[in-house]
């Protein structure tokens, strides 16, 4: 059986990409947090300060999501 992510959608927010506002759902898997527009599919992510030390040093994450 597969476990379902939880999606928190975020209130407010637009989508950079297409401009959509509150399609911005937001889920966190395995230390790491991603916010995905269910409209056109934009992606963001960011991990965890823990998981962030280990991660490739000119990998790109953005700002802190707090909702």
């Amino acid at each position: 059986m597969k476990n379902k992510i939880k999606r928190r959608f975020i209130a407010g927010a637009i989508c950079p990409k297409c401009k959509a506002q509150d399609t911005m759902a937001l889920t966190k898997e395995d230390g790491v947090e991603k916010v995905t527009c269910v409209s056109c599919g934009e992606q963001m992510t960011q991990s965890e300060p823990q998981v962030a030390e280990v991660v490739r040093q000119h990998e790109q994450v953005i700002g802190v999501f707090k909702p």
